[in-house]
């Protein structure tokens, strides 16, 4: 604050002869006033059991004590969703005119100087009371509920509790359990009508599968009749359960809360990165549960990701390496197998170069996993090397302006041209649908079949495959749309929709929004868990000459003398199976490394078995570039070892024809130092050192590295009327080895379908159900016709990788769309 006087207290002085005076013209100054920060609008103070606490308008009171520390106690309450009284757990008293009364704090908002007590006599004989009446019916079934230990009515009922019951009639019984879904059983008797399970269902995920019933005393909580609780997020109603009405067949009857240990991690089921505890018993992983990342993912967890931990100890794992003999691949030791694959890289360098060796994967590990590789694939001068196979995007895509996703969630206008969010990232869904539903954000989607944001979004433009470009600029001169956004931050949801159209049509839409929108920020809409991580570590091509598919197409050429396939399963990952085919049989040596013997392994020369998920440790990065940690919780299954400590043993092996004799990798001992030397290397990530990450709980975000988009060109002939364009997308469950591997998640892929608008199945004279010959330029495949209103007419879509049928085999990577005629078998 300046010193000078009041203007009015300021007196003339008559200025002293000696002392200069200067002209204002002579000298400049610059004076700075310090001025006091504006006070914030909606900061206010409550006295909670008389402390001064800060609270926020529109807060309830139950949330302002929580975060002071003061537990009230509450069942139906949950910081994600909205408030609902059920339970009246969380009564408090506050002073009112009249003098205290008595409020329920999650339905209460605080209010600047509202004086609040937790913990009155009045409070805790109305605390007892509740107890009292919820314990009336509630069974005795403690000793063999899955939630026992970990259970907030058996908590509360001690410290909140009375003690003992007046009541002793007999208690309600009803069928027990009833499988509400493939997943999720129902205890009827043990639920207290805390309406968590049917808000998450409604509020949340959006599916209004579970509900309420009956009315009074029979009031329960039941799913449809004639519908399953098949939600996608079904796992989230277990974990936020108060009690143990809502229990998950993977870990029911599995084990107790004390006999857990547990880490944090990350989820790599997808490229969300969504935090996580990993809980583990006698050495075997039994259960995952979300963590409350405010930036990530809110605690949520979709159920693949939450239940696909059965994979680990899957009967089929590999447990030690492969090496192929005439009797076919063999079990060896890590001597025999790593001197076997040194042995196939030398041969190579010394027949074609490192022209001839090209690395395939890496997106299915950790970031330490994915630069030991690189750093491999550096020494020995590969060039050939892509963590893609033809279904993502280019890694320049990582360079453009980055939205995070709490970017998104608070953008203005989200403009979507990517995948079905709900099918291959699901909480990303669930984040935007929040975005779009609760916080006024406009969802302008552009998509040729229904997807699951189609209902929440402001505009869902239809276009057919191969003219998005048109679409786009269609809608960019539409007044409405324009003036929409104008309004605010733009962040642009960036993805592959259809992998029966290559990644150029996909480049060249974005391109087009961005002359567009050139403010906007991008988050890139890559499916695979580390893909982002992969890319940026060096497991990306120089140029498009090398990505995964020109890889393919040089091994299939017989251009490639060792392919290594690093997590990579290209006969299921690349959408033209085909080309993967011939890639494989063409390539003279393949080395695989892969915790699954999979179709692509199977065709390997040797095959080095890797550690899993929860088995190795280090750090992953997820779609919007946050580096977070991943835990070892169990011991690798087998002999089997983390891809960083194979690449550099592998390296070892080859002498000074790889890693130089003053390679740091030559000297690392645990992945923490893998961590520090990648810090060390790699520009963007160099604040994710491993002490760094022990610090930060929501994980660290990378430095932008900017890049350009490559040109691209892509023109699409008219269709004939006789044809339909092909559209091919991921549904959540398919054959992914995680989920096939997983006893409870093996069964809910949906299966190979050809799915057209019932209008088109009507004037083609069949019936659903039907099977029918797709033919197109490639070749044909048989599949089971269904109705489908989400697909425009003219169209044909069908799911990915699905057990049952083979619609890779008539998609045609080089082509700028696929289609197909519909014949009767």
């Amino acid at each position: 604050m300046s010193d000078a006087p009041d203007a009015a207290e300021s007196t003339e002085t008559t200025p002293d002869p000696d002392v200069a005076v200067l002209d204002d013209t002579d000298v400049q100054t610059d004076v700075i006033v310090e001025s006091e920060p504006e006070p914030d609008p909606n900061a206010l103070t409550i006295v909670l059991n008389g402390e001064p606490v800060a609270a926020r308008k529109g807060e309830m009171v139950i949330a302002a004590a929580l975060r002071a520390d003061e537990y009230v106690p509450h069942f139906c309450y949950h910081p994600r969703m909205s408030p609902v009284g059920m339970c009246r757990q969380c009564m408090v008293e506050v002073e009112g005119p009249r003098g205290p009364q008595m409020v329920v704090s999650c339905m209460t908002p605080v209010a600047d100087g509202q004086v609040v007590n937790t913990a009155t006599d009045g409070v805790k004989r109305a605390q007892e009371g509740m107890l009292e009446m919820l314990l009336a019916n509630h069974p005795l079934d403690c000793p063999v509920c899955d939630k026992g230990g970990e259970c907030p009515l058996q908590d509360q009922a001690f410290s909140h509790g009375p003690g003992e019951s007046r009541f002793v009639e007999e208690k309600r019984h009803y069928e027990k359990p009833i499988p509400i879904s493939d997943l999720v059983f129902l205890d009827r008797e043990r639920c207290i009508l805390c309406d968590r399970c049917t808000r998450f269902a409604d509020e949340v995920a959006g599916d209004k599968l579970i509900h309420f019933t009956s009315r009074g005393n029979n009031t329960q909580v039941m799913t449809f009749p004639d519908e399953p609780f098949a939600s996608y997020f079904s796992g989230n109603t277990v974990q936020i359960c108060p009690v143990g009405a809502l229990t998950a067949k993977p870990y029911r009857f599995k084990a107790r809360p004390w006999d857990l240990s547990q880490q944090e991690t990350t989820c790599t089921t997808c490229s969300v990165g969504c935090r996580a505890v990993i809980q583990s018993s006698r050495d075997e992983v039994l259960r995952v549960q979300g963590v409350d990342s405010d930036p990530v993912n809110w605690g949520w967890l979709c159920d693949r990701g939450r239940f696909n931990f059965e994979a680990i100890k899957s009967d089929q794992r590999l447990a030690k390496p492969l090496v192929r003999s005439e009797s076919g691949l063999s079990p060896t030791s890590w001597n025999t197998a790593l001197e076997a694959a040194g042995r196939l890289v030398r041969e190579a360098l010394d027949s074609g170069g490192p022209s001839g060796i090209a690395v395939l994967g890496g997106a299915r590990g950790s970031n330490e996993d994915a630069f030991a590789w690189a750093q491999l694939a550096d020494a020995l001068g590969v060039e050939y090397r892509d963590a893609q196979f033809g279904d993502g995007l280019p890694a320049e895509v990582l360079g453009l302006p980055r939205a995070t996703i709490a970017d998104a969630a608070a953008a203005s206008t989200i403009v979507l041209l990517g995948p079905d969010l709900k099918e291959e990232l699901p909480v990303l869904f669930l984040r935007l649908r929040d975005a779009a539903e609760k916080k006024g954000a406009k969802i302008v989607e552009f998509t040729s079949v229904e997807s699951g944001l189609s209902q929440y979004a402001w505009k869902s433009v239809r276009y057919e495959p191969g003219t998005s470009n048109a679409a786009i600029s269609n809608a960019l001169g539409d007044a409405e749309i324009a003036e929409q956004l104008a309004s605010g931050p733009v962040v642009i949801v960036i993805g592959r929709q259809n992998l029966a159209v290559p990644a150029a049509a996909t480049v060249g839409a974005l391109q087009t929004l961005r002359a567009g929108l050139p403010e906007a920020t991008v988050l890139p809409a890559l499916r695979r868990g580390n893909v982002v991580g992969a890319l940026s570590v060096g497991l990306a091509p120089a140029d498009g000459d090398h990505d995964g598919l020109a890889t393919l197409h040089a091994a299939a050429d017989g251009k490639i003398d060792l392919l290594l396939l690093i997590g990579a399963d290209p006969i299921n990952d690349c959408p033209d199976a085909d080309l993967a085919r011939r890639a494989l049989a063409g390539a003279r040596r393949v080395i695989s490394i892969d915790t699954f013997l999979s179709e692509s392994s199977q065709l390997a020369d040797v095959v080095l078995a890797a550690s899993a998920f929860g088995e190795k440790a280090g750090t992953t990065t997820n779609l919007e570039g946050r580096v977070s940690t991943l835990a070892q919780q169990v011991t690798p299954h087998g002999t089997s070892r983390p891809d960083w400590m194979i690449a550099i043993e592998l390296g070892l092996r080859l002498g000074d024809r790889s890693l130089p004799a003053d390679h740091p990798l030559r000297s690392v001992a645990t992945v923490a130092e893998v961590t520090d030397l990648l810090a060390g290397s790699v520009p963007a990530f160099a604040a994710a050192t491993s002490a760094a990450l022990d610090s930060a709980t929501d994980g660290i975000v990378l430095a932008h590295q900017p890049a350009e988009l490559p040109a691209v060109s892509f023109a699409v002939t008219p269709r004939n009327s006789y044809d339909y364009r092909l559209v091919v997308s991921r549904k959540l469950y398919d054959r992914a080895v995680g989920t096939k591997m997983s006893r409870s998640l093996a069964e809910l892929a949906p299966g190979a379908a050809a799915h057209v608008n019932p209008l088109d199945l009507d004037s083609l004279g069949l019936t659903a159900g039907d099977d029918v010959k797709l033919v197109g330029a490639k070749g044909s495949t048989v599949l089971p016709i269904v109705a489908n209103t989400a697909v425009p007419r003219g169209t044909v879509w069908s799911p990915f990788n699905q057990p049952g049928g083979t619609v890779e085999e008539i998609i045609d990577a080089t082509a700028p769309v696929t289609d197909v005629r519909i014949e009767r078998i």
